[in-house]
C-alpha cells in the first residue's frame, strides 16, 4: 500500500513541479494604433527602416581609430512579460554601436511641441554605457551606412551611465547667427535617476515658447527654459575680456604681508619639544612589572608531523597574558608624556594689510564681436530628418523599444499606457518574486537552525508532514512543499533502480575484468615481442611498441 502511495506521489510530482506561476498567460503584443510622424515598435519589418552603420573613423593620416562593429538584433527581452514584444538590442560589450532610421518626411517643431519618448532597459545592469538617441539633421537620409559620431544632429536625449553616476542628457546644437559656428548647449543640471535592470521610460517635451520638460517613467523630473538652463548659454555676453590686455609687471595683488617691524620675543623658544615626560606620574600599585604582555599558549601542542631536525625547534604561539587583562599594565613601567606648557613652535611674523595692494587684476572688457540676442532659439533649430543611436558601451544587451517622435503629448501618453504601463508592473512583479523578502529569509534562517540542532528529527517532521498532505491532495502537497516532494520522488526512483539492478531487471551483467598486478620485467617484454606470430597485423604491432624516453 505504501508503494502505491509513493507511486501516486511520484506521478503528482511530475505535474506539480512543471506547473508553476510562470505558466500563467501573458498579455500579447499588439501594434499600437497611435499615429505620429515616427513610431517604432520593432515589428518584423524593422529592417526596412533601420540601417546599421558600417562607418570607420579615421585619423588625419588615414589610420583607423575605430569601427562600428557592435551588433544589433531585434529580439525578445531576457525577461519576457508581454508575448511577442521585441526590442532593438545592442548586443556587443565594449564596442561602438551605430544604427539609424530616416523619417518619411522631415519634422519641424518651430510652431509645434516636439515630443520624444522611448524605453531603455539595461538588461545586464549598470556599467559604463549610453542609452541616448540623436535626432539627426534633415539631409542625412541617404547616408545611413555612414552614420557616425560626426553626423550632424539637432537634439541628443536619453540616459547615460557615466561611471560613476547616471544622468539624462538633453543637448541641442545651435548655430550662431553672427559667426555661423555651431555649438552644443548642455543642460546644466541634468536629471540623475537611478537605473536598474528593468524597463524605464524617458520623455522630452520641447515647446515653441522655449520651455522644456524631462519626464522619467511618466513623472516630471526637470523643467525650465532653453535660454536659462544651458551651458554655454544661447546668447553670448555683450562684453568679453580683452585678449590683448596683460597684467602690469608692477601690479601688486598680495592682500596681506608679514609685518616687517615685528620681531620674535626674547622668551620664544622654538626648540622646546611638543611633549615632555610627566614628572608627576607614578606607577600604579597593581602594575605587574614582572609579568610579560604575552605568554606561550598553554593549550598549544606540537603537531605530530613536526620534525625537529628538519623544521627546527618547535615554539608555541603566544597569546595575551590573562593576568594583564585585569591589571593596569604589565612589563616595565615607563613614565608617560604630557603636553609641554612651554611649547610655542616656530615663530612667524603676524600678517598686516599690504599698503601696496591694488586689488585682484582682471583684463579690461571690450565689446563682444560675436554678440547677438536670440529670444526664440527653438525657431532656428534645424529640421529633423531621422533618428540614430550612436554609442560606445561596456554593457551588452541594452534594449530600446516603443520610440515615439511627434508633436502630441497626449498621444505619447497613450502609447506609454499601452506599453510601458503594462510592462513595468509585470517586470517589477517578476523581480520581486525572484528576490526573497525579509520574512522569507527569516523563515529560511529558522529552518536552517532547526536542521543544524537536530537534523534527523527535522527531516522526519518534514517527511511526515508531506505524506500527510499528499494523502489528501498530492498536487497541493507538491505545490506547498516542493523541496520535500522532489526529494521523496528522487528517493523513490533511486530505490526502484537499486531493486532492478539487484534482480537483473535493469541493465545487464558482464564478467569482471581482472587486471594482473604483476610487473613485466624488461627481458620478459623483449621475449614476448620476439615470440609474436609473423601474421599479426601492424595495428597490434604498434600497440606493443613502447616509446623509450631518453634522459636529457
Amino acid at each position: 500500500m505504501r508503494s502505491v502511495a509513493l507511486s501516486v506521489i511520484a506521478i503528482a510530482a511530475t505535474g506539480a513541479l512543471a506547473n508553476t506561476d510562470s505558466d500563467a498567460p501573458k498579455p500579447t503584443f499588439t501594434p499600437t494604433t497611435v499615429k505620429a510622424p515616427f513610431i517604432e515598435q520593432f515589428t518584423d519589418d524593422w529592417t526596412e527602416r533601420w540601417t546599421p552603420s558600417e562607418a570607420t573613423k579615421k585619423t588625419p593620416v588615414g589610420g583607423e581609430t575605430f569601427s562600428y562593429v557592435g551588433q544589433w538584433e531585434v529580439e525578445d527581452p531576457s525577461i519576457t512579460v508581454i508575448e511577442g514584444d521585441k526590442g532593438l538590442v545592442a548586443k556587443s560589450k565594449a564596442a561602438h554601436h551605430a544604427i539609424s532610421a530616416p523619417f518619411s518626411a522631415p519634422i519641424a517643431f518651430a510652431d509645434k511641441p516636439l515630443v520624444v519618448q522611448y524605453e531603455v532597459k539595461y538588461q545586464k545592469g549598470g556599467n559604463c554605457g549610453g542609452g541616448y538617441v540623436k535626432l539627426l539633421e534633415d539631409g542625412f537620409q541617404t547616408s545611413g551606412k555612414e552614420f557616425s559620431d560626426t553626423t550632424p544632429w539637432v537634439i541628443m536625449f536619453g540616459p547615460d551611465l557615466t561611471c560613476p553616476g547616471t544622468k539624462v542628457h538633453f543637448i541641442f546644437r545651435y548655430k550662431s547667427p553672427k559667426t555661423g559656428e555651431t555649438e552644443e548647449k548642455h543642460l546644466k543640471l541634468p536629471p540623475r535617476p537611478s537605473i536598474e535592470k528593468l524597463t524605464n521610460l524617458y520623455t522630452l517635451i520641447v515647446n515653441p515658447d522655449n520651455t522644456y520638460e524631462v519626464l522619467f517613467n511618466g513623472a516630471s523630473d526637470k523643467k525650465g527654459n532653453l535660454l536659462e538652463d544651458f551651458e554655454p548659454p544661447v546668447n553670448p555676453p555683450k562684453e568679453i575680456d580683452d585678449p590683448e590686455d596683460k597684467k602690469p609687471s608692477d601690479w601688486v595683488d598680495e592682500q596681506k604681508i608679514a609685518d616687517p617691524e615685528a620681531s620674535k620675543p626674547a622668551d620664544w623658544d622654538e626648540d622646546a619639544p611638543y611633549e615632555i615626560l610627566d614628572e608627576e606620574a607614578v606607577k600604579p600599585a597593581e602594575w605587574l612589572e614582572d609579568e610579560p604582555n604575552v605568554i606561550p599558549d598553554p593549550d598549544a601542542t606540537k603537531p605530530e608531523e613536526w620534525d625537529d631536525e628538519e623544521d627546527g625547534d618547535w615554539i608555541a604561539p603566544t597569546v595575551p597574558n590573562p593576568k594583564c587583562v585585569e591589571a593596569p599594565g604589565c612589563g616595565e613601567w615607563k613614565r608617560p608624556h604630557k603636553a609641554n606648557p612651554d611649547y610655542k613652535g616656530k615663530w612667524y611674523a603676524p600678517q598686516i594689510d599690504n599698503p601696496a595692494y591694488k586689488g585682484e587684476w582682471s583684463p579690461a572688457k571690450i565689446p563682444n564681436p560675436a554678440f547677438f540676442e536670440d529670444f526664440t532659439p527653438i525657431k532656428t533649430l534645424s529640421k529633423i530628418g531621422g533618428v540614430g543611436i550612436e554609442l560606445w558601451t561596456m554593457t551588452e544587451d541594452i534594449l530600446f523599444d516603443n520610440l515615439y517622435i511627434g508633436h502630441s503629448v497626449e498621444d505619447a501618453k497613450a502609447l506609454a499606457k499601452e506599453t510601458f504601463e503594462v510592462k513595468k508592473p509585470l517586470e517589477s512583479a517578476v523581480e520581486k518574486a525572484a528576490t526573497p523578502d525579509a520574512e522569507d529569509e527569516e523563515e529560511s534562517a529558522s529552518a536552517f537552525n532547526a536542521f543544524k540542532e537536530d537534523p534527523i528529527n527535522f527531516i522526519r517532521e518534514k517527511v511526515l508532514a508531506f505524506i500527510e498532505a499528499a494523502q489528501l491532495d498530492p498536487v497541493s502537497a507538491f505545490r506547498t512543499q516542493p523541496e520535500t516532494g522532489a526529494a521523496l520522488a528522487a528517493a523513490f526512483f533511486t530505490l526502484l533502480g537499486m531493486i532492478g539492478a539487484l534482480f537483473g531487471l535493469v541493465g545487464g551483467s558482464s564478467p569482471a575484468v581482472v587486471k594482473s598486478t604483476k610487473k613485466t620485467e624488461p627481458s620478459e617484454k623483449k621475449a614476448a615481442t620476439a615470440a609474436a606470430p609473423a601474421g599479426d597485423d601492424k595495428k597490434e604491432d604498434k600497440k606493443e611498441e613502447t616509446p623509450v624516453k631518453k634522459r636529457k
